[in-house]
């Protein structure tokens, strides 16, 4: 049975493993290139007021500069743009490096006309992701800094009015904070970039500081979403290397109708097309030089600062990280065109499809398409040309001169950069004014470069296919033939919409001859999110492509879509079959956070099958068996699918929240809208997920169990030798009087400096009781090797683990020596090594307040806020307290063990409820079921 236990839970490992594995690992490397500093980089302190130093002494605002530029800059005599640079969680100010370094190089390279000034704050480097207590002290300096950087250039004739925010991680939470504070002006910031910030909730919710800092920031914008319309912000998020924060996380919640607030993954960007984790977003070249050519291009050069045109701000935005259309932002699209080229330059296409390879002698070069006789027949046009020099080059003829075309109107402004080519797509019905299409084929500069067009019918190159099911494990197969010759087709990937799917895309394609063609390139596009993902490749070739979602779709209008660019007289091959390890990775990079809350419910389980032991049998099963026994998943799910139903009606839910109860916490596999979850979202597909979880958290309870018992051991030879060998389960214990000082003292440790010191010192002193038993188990056991008669004629005089008079009462006493005795210290130990596990996952859960004490410990004395004062009061309490708690104890009071057994059970059913959203939660339900333990052990 033991055999059977360890390998079931060696087979939970294992899948836990694979889905790590492909989270950490099951993607392609970073290709982004480094950004690197031609001279030494210098950050220039700037001076605060006196009352901010004192009032914020951790933080600090400096200038980013480098040689001759630095010396320029040293007296803070500024006449550039100025841009701040906000560090995430546990950040540095110098990141802002990248960023400055590249503007100051394009700067050199306009002489200077224009540039930047880039500002950076030290933060210290706070864990406000994990600790959420500093990040309203961050958002008021960072009020401070904008006024303090403002100031610098009230000298200036034409001084700027706003700063420019870009924020990395949690800095991009803290730049929109920023309009929560009651005194700061909106008109000082009117755009903000931000680099894999979580905004629609944190990654983990460790206090409760960091959840009303959320919800203080989801409330301020939405009551002002009028006010604030004219504030742009941008969005990126880092794709799949960023396993930290969810690329879904990144998406902004405004009102559909603002268009100022856009988001997209970096591997939608033009000229990025690649994904990036969530430190290398900072410094990737691509989306470095792209954040750098917006602000070049958003600065006025009359006046050298930003603009202060929402629309021209958003123009240039689009053009940067959207789309990249021919025309720079700011030119008018759709202009009237006229044509001066000879008769000999013009030539019209009389087939459906066009293929024009431009020679090197330079050549001025047009083609037309006749649409008066193919409207009917066809519904779009689509173009591709690898040349990348983004330039006007597709018209629509609105006068005709014999073979020639003498005025036009300019259709390029739907041009897409793609990573082979630029391609354009119109729709006929849209240009019943038009009565030819111009190609633009010319090279006047000798350039070499192909271009393809052909006239499309929509509905023969779009293919609908059915996705495989996720519970095909990747033995179901979905295979398209494709043997159009078209350049274009589409794929609709029905029912491919939530982010649990995961899908290997296999792409085979034989051409009949072989020539020179330009490279296929496959595009998976969703619809509700521009998190588009590119891959490509040559002809003939097998390309493989693993396509999951970053966000579930919102509505039941859509999936998401494979987009074929495709060459022509070429057979394709498409094979879509379910990824099962990326559907594992998909799992845990959604629900990864959560683990710590499936722990806590094993652990507790565990302890409820011990207890039960206890009162059956009069001694606790082992760890692991225990572990085995509490995998009751059903009686867990059944009570919080009921509630999450009874939710769903109007008058529960009413009585629900007039009691003031939380709402249920869902599992966060979708878009996370509204953390106060005045409205349940109730859904039953994530119930399915939920077991899974319960698995792997068993898994890591059992595996960490097994860990701990063998540190226990260790750690037993080493402290050895400080103690002299003892024979009695009460070594380790404490007087009722040493327990009171210690649990008085631990108090005012943790209300005088922080409440994750006490815990840890609670726990400290609760393995020191676990190492006792665990010594003293090992010298009994030699004992009783070394006196097998003197052990058998006690037991024949009556000794039993029951009577606890056969124990000794001191360290060192003289009892009788039994393996009843024994077996007595391995029932405390096993009872012990339980609690002690549950006490190092709290501290594990409170460990982030006491790193970010300790980190500021030459600031200040007292943690404020503390996430774990005085809510661990009680937990406190209960580890001191269960010090001296034993088998024995817990067989007297049979009537307050039975009431432990009956209330962990619900115990475990909140936990599952309402500590998915709320991580925080987990140390008020342990310290109850603690509570509980003791009460059993005293009362």
């Amino acid at each position: 049975m033991r055999l059977v236990v360890y390998a079931f839970f060696a087979f939970a490992l294992g899948l836990l493993l694979v889905g790590l594995r492909e989270l950490l690992f099951g993607f392609e490397e970073n290709r982004c290139s480094m950004t690197y500093m031609f001279e030494y980089p210098e950050y220039r302190r700037v001076q605060l007021p006196r009352r901010v130093a004192r009032q914020y002494p951790s933080y600090g605002l400096y200038l980013y500069g480098e040689g001759a530029y630095a010396q320029e800059t040293r007296g803070l005599k500024l006449t550039g743009a100025p841009v701040l640079f906000l560090p995430g969680n546990a950040g540095s100010y110098k990141q802002a490096r990248s960023l400055g370094s590249v503007a100051l190089r394009k700067a050199e390279n306009l002489e200077r006309q224009i540039h930047l000034n880039v500002f950076t704050i030290d933060f210290n480097e706070e864990l406000v992701a994990l600790y959420g207590g500093s990040l309203r002290r961050q958002t008021q300096f960072l009020h401070e800094s904008i006024k303090a950087i403002l100031r610098l250039y009230e000298d200036r004739p034409d001084p700027p009015t706003s700063v420019v925010l870009v924020g990395h991680s949690m800095g991009g939470v803290v730049a929109r904070a920023l309009f929560t504070l009651a005194r700061f002006h909106p008109r000082l910031v009117s755009l903000i970039i931000t680099q894999a910030s979580p905004h629609q909730a944190p990654v983990l919710s460790l206090d409760p500081y960091i959840l009303e800092f959320y919800s203080t920031v989801r409330q301020g914008w939405n009551k002002r979403a009028e006010d604030l319309r004219n504030v742009t912000v941008l969005s990126v998020g880092g794709g799949n290397l960023d396993f930290q924060v969810l690329s879904g996380l990144t998406a902004l919640s405004c009102p559909i109708d603002d268009l100022n607030k856009i988001s997209v993954v970096a591997t939608a960007v033009p000229r990025t097309w690649l994904s990036t984790d969530h430190i290398s977003i900072v410094w990737c070249k691509e989306l470095v030089l792209a954040t750098v050519r917006a602000f070049f291009d958003l600065i006025e050069p009359e006046t050298g600062q930003f603009t202060e045109s929402p629309e021209e701000r958003l123009s240039v935005l689009n053009y940067h990280f959207f789309r990249h259309p021919v025309l720079p932002p700011g030119e008018v699209q759709g202009a009237s065109v006229t044509f001066s080229a000879p008769p000999e330059a013009w030539k019209e296409v009389n087939t459906l499809r066009l293929f024009y390879s431009a020679p090197k002698e330079a050549q001025v070069k047009y083609f037309l398409f006749g649409l008066s006789s193919r409207r009917k027949a066809y519904s779009h046009f689509y173009c591709r040309s690898n040349n990348m020099e983004m330039t006007s080059w597709l018209y629509g003829c609105t006068q005709m001169s014999g073979s020639m075309c003498v005025q036009a109107v300019d259709l390029s402004s739907d041009t897409e950069l793609l990573p082979a080519y630029k391609t354009v797509a119109v729709k006929i019905s849209k240009l019943m004014s038009v009565s030819h299409l111009i190609i633009d084929a010319s090279n006047p500069s000798g350039a070499q470069f192909v271009v393809e067009c052909e006239l499309q019918r929509e509905e023969s190159l779009t293919v609908s296919v059915q996705v495989p099911h996720l519970l095909s494990f990747g033995l179901t197969v979905t295979d398209v033939s494709i043997n159009s010759s078209g350049l274009l087709h589409t794929l609709q990937l029905q029912d491919f919409h939530q982010v649990y799917q995961a899908f290997r895309i296999t792409i085979m394609s034989h051409c009949k001859t072989n020539k020179d063609r330009l490279p296929s390139v496959y595009r998976v596009s969703v619809p509700w999110f521009r998190e588009d993902s590119f891959a490509m490749s040559s002809t003939p070739s097998v390309s493989e492509i693993f396509s999951m979602l970053h966000s579930s779709r919102p509505d039941n209008t859509s999936s998401a879509m494979l987009q074929l660019h495709t060459a022509p007289n070429c057979q394709y091959k498409v094979s879509i079959r379910t990824s099962f390890p990326k559907v594992l990775g998909q799992i845990l990079r959604f629900c990864g956070p959560l683990l710590p809350v499936y722990c806590a419910l094993a652990l507790l389980l565990m302890i409820r099958v011990q207890l039960s032991s206890v009162r059956r049998s009069g001694r606790p099963v082992e760890l692991q068996e225990a572990m085995s026994k509490s995998l009751e998943i059903h009686k867990l799910e059944l009570p919080v699918l009921l509630l999450m139903l009874l939710l769903r009606q109007s008058w529960f839910q009413d009585v629900w929240t007039s009691l003031g109860l939380p709402g249920v916490d869902a599992l966060p596999l979708n878009t996370v809208e509204d953390l106060s979850h005045e409205k349940a979202s109730v859904q039953e597909w994530p119930r399915l997920v939920s077991p899974l979880l319960c698995v792997f958290g068993a898994a890591i309870a059992f595996w960490g169990s097994t860990v701990l018992r063998m540190s226990v051991c260790f750690l037993s030879f080493i402290v050895a030798p400080l103690h002299r060998p003892s024979v009695s389960r009460d070594c380790g214990t404490f007087g009722l009087h040493t327990q009171i000082v210690m649990m008085v003292s631990l108090g005012v440790l943790g209300s005088l400096t922080c409440g994750s010191l006490a815990l840890m010192l609670c726990c400290l002193l609760h393995l020191y009781r676990v190492l006792r038993l665990q010594m003293t188990e090992r010298s009994l056991s030699h004992m009783l090797n070394l006196a097998p008669q003197k052990a058998s004629h006690n037991t024949e005089n009556g000794f039993n683990g029951n009577d606890h008079h056969s124990n000794g009462k001191e360290c060192n006493g003289s009892a009788l020596l039994s393996e009843s005795v024994l077996q007595d210290v391995r029932d405390d130990l096993q009872l012990h090594l339980s609690v002690s596990t549950v006490l190092t996952l709290t501290m594990m859960l409170c460990a982030p307040s006491l790193i970010h004490w300790k980190h500021n410990l030459r600031y200040w004395l007292h943690l404020d806020p503390d996430p774990c004062w005085p809510h661990t009061v009680p937990l406190l309490i209960s580890s001191v307290l269960l010090i001296n708690c034993n088998t024995n104890s817990l067989l007297r009071s049979k009537l307050m063990l039975n009431l432990t057994l009956r209330l962990l059970l619900p115990l475990c059913v909140g936990l599952l409820a309402f500590c998915p959203l709320h991580i925080y939660r987990v140390t008020h339900f342990l310290s109850a079921a603690l509570s509980l333990l003791v009460c059993s052990c005293y009362f």
